[in-house]
């Protein structure tokens, strides 16, 4: 076994083994390591992980150290010296009237080179180029004509989907993209919406052609014969996610169509998939046991009901009851105890307490004098008035 770690040198670049040399090292660790451009300084963005000797191609570098603070300093001088380098470089493309596009600049750790990313239709003859930055530099020149890819890659965007680039945050490597990907999953074959930012095929159309060719192989073509229980019938249309085809039957008319399921149909020509009597039969039992779910759903259904109305029931009467005893407490309070209720009179009896008959008489006086009233005088002829 070996110890191995991955180093990425930018953030939209590939990973890149190293020996760690014994060393333990946390992810985002900068570190110094000599590649095949010279010495350069990364970022640790896979920590000490063991492999097997034989999944290694080739022996690794060690590590030439974890970088210190002079480094880190050393590195954010080179980062200001690529912005100044675009600037003269994209002058002097100008100047030699050549057809390319420059896309980034980057200097080695140790300054011993700079490298100039750049795009173009066809083939650049920049010879001349690289003697006019040879003499302003002083330095190793290297010019490196790059794809629309490379190009997304290295500047970084977001797609479609909302999200920053594959190429820019995972993917290590590109992998070829064809259209027959796209006519597989069904999706519209309007380049704008298969295209990606550089304005090629996306390379998230390859994430699920495995799985596509996978149902695919199960599924017949439109336009295919097939032999279901309703009878024959022409394929008009696949949904290979769902495992179903619609299937348009022999001697219906209009449009009508009918959905079945992978197991439920053999394409005609080919070696039969199921038995047709064997899925009538399987048909038949679920049916049963769909019907006798339904039975046993209701009956459940049917009993709870019925406990809830022997529950209801019983809470009524207990409320009943509770409201009976209430109006029996009422009446009992209305009479205080230990009075005895005052004694009733007949309509021609008289009372035998005198004060009662002296109220009576009194009250009987009173009221006829309530109703003598004295007579109002009348106005006479004259405009007096004449009492009578």
């Amino acid at each position: 076994m070996a110890e191995i770690i991955g180093v990425r040198f930018n953030s939209a670049g590939k990973a890149y083994y190293f020996d760690p040399d014994g060393q333990n090292l946390s992810m985002g660790t900068m570190v110094v390591v000599e590649t095949s451009h010279g010495v350069e300084m990364g970022k640790v963005s896979i920590p000490n992980r063991e492999v097997s000797e034989k999944d290694l191609k080739a022996p690794l570098k060690k590590i030439i150290r974890v970088a210190t603070d002079d480094d880190i300093k050393q590195l954010n001088e080179n980062q200001v010296k690529e912005k100044e380098a675009f600037k003269t470089a994209s002058e002097l493309i100008i100047k030699h009237k050549l057809e390319m596009k420059l896309i980034d600049v980057e200097y080695t750790f140790d300054r011993s080179k700079i490298l100039f990313y750049f795009t173009a239709d066809g083939r650049v003859d920049f010879r001349d180029l690289v003697k006019s930055l040879a003499s302003v530099f002083r330095t190793r020149i290297e010019l490196r004509q790059i794809g629309v890819r490379d190009e997304a890659r290295q500047l970084g965007s977001i797609g479609i989907c909302g999200r920053f680039l594959c190429c820019s945050t995972f993917l290590d490597d590109f992998r070829p993209v064809s259209i027959k990907m796209a006519k597989e999953q069904g999706l519209s074959l309007n380049p704008t919406k298969i295209s990606g930012v550089c304005g090629r095929l996306m390379c998230c159309l390859q994430y699920e052609e495995a799985a596509y060719d996978d149902a695919l192989k199960t599924m017949p073509e439109r336009g295919a014969t097939v032999e279901t229980l309703d009878g024959t019938g022409t394929v008009v249309d696949t949904a290979t996610l769902k495992q179903q085809i619609r299937v348009k039957l022999d001697g219906t008319e209009g449009h009508k169509t009918e959905v079945y399921n992978v197991g439920e149909f053999n394409i005609v020509g080919h070696e039969p998939s199921v038995s047709l009597d064997e899925l009538k039969s399987k048909k038949e039992q679920e049916v049963l046991e769909k019907a006798q779910r339904l039975l046993e759903d209701s009956e459940r259904i049917n009993s709870i009901f019925a406990n809830e109305d022997t529950e209801f029931e019983k809470e009524t009467e207990r409320e009943n009851k509770e409201n009976q005893n209430k109006n029996k407490n009422n009446r009992r309070r209305r009479r205080p105890a230990g009075r005895k209720p005052a004694p009733k009179n007949s309509g021609n009896t008289e009372s035998k307490n005198p004060s009662l008959k002296n109220s009576e008489s009194d009250n009987k006086e009173g009221n006829n004098k309530r109703r003598y009233r004295r007579p109002s005088p009348k106005k006479t002829g004259n405009g007096g008035y004449n009492n009578q």
